[in-house]
């Protein structure tokens, strides 16, 4: 799927800082593909471009709600038992990447009841029922600039992988 970006969006995004830069591809991947990622607009993606859509996400939720809420809204296979964590070492995030293989043994220990259908009540509790997460969400706060630098990098440096840069007026399809 080809995603065109103007090159005025991204010398805008690039000025406001890395966050707004890697967002601008973030959503207009997201736009390309109806608002929302499934099984059957996942084949229209490339690898890279999937990698960036599963660090919002990750970004996002352990930002809000640490590990715990990351997997109890179902987010634990689409991270752990994807490439994700390969992905993000190579593109440079390797104590990310750890962090993420941390993350995925506790997800293989603890995520069947991590997911289960609770009130708010019982989801407050799975933070005192599994504090080995709170280790892994103060690493990702602590680390979660550099990591979101890096996927700005990589993205400046394989912009073909996210999008066709056109003049003004070019977007189109």
């Amino acid at each position: 799927m080809e995603i065109r970006i103007p090159k005025s969006d991204i010398a805008q995004a690039k000025a406001q800082g890395m966050d707004e830069y890697v967002m601008l591809f973030h959503d207009r991947i997201m736009d390309a593909i109806g608002g929302q990622l499934t099984p059957e607009n996942m084949p229209q993606l490339n690898a890279d471009q999937v990698t960036l859509l599963a660090y919002v996400v990750f970004r996002d939720e352990v930002m809000d709600g640490g590990f715990i809420q990351l997997i109890h809204n179902g987010y634990g296979p689409f991270i752990f038992l994807n490439p994700f964590a390969k992905a993000m070492g190579e593109w440079g995030a390797r104590d990310f990447k750890k962090l993420v293989y941390e993350g995925r043994h506790l997800f293989a220990k603890h995520g069947e009841e991590i997911c289960r259908e609770c009130s708010d009540e019982e989801f407050m509790a799975l933070f005192e029922q599994f504090p080995k997460f709170d280790d892994l969400d103060d690493a990702f706060v602590e680390m979660e600039e550099d990591v979101t630098a890096l996927v700005a990098q990589y993205i400046e440096n394989h912009l073909e992988n996210f999008a066709r840069v056109v003049a003004e007026g070019e977007e189109g399809c």
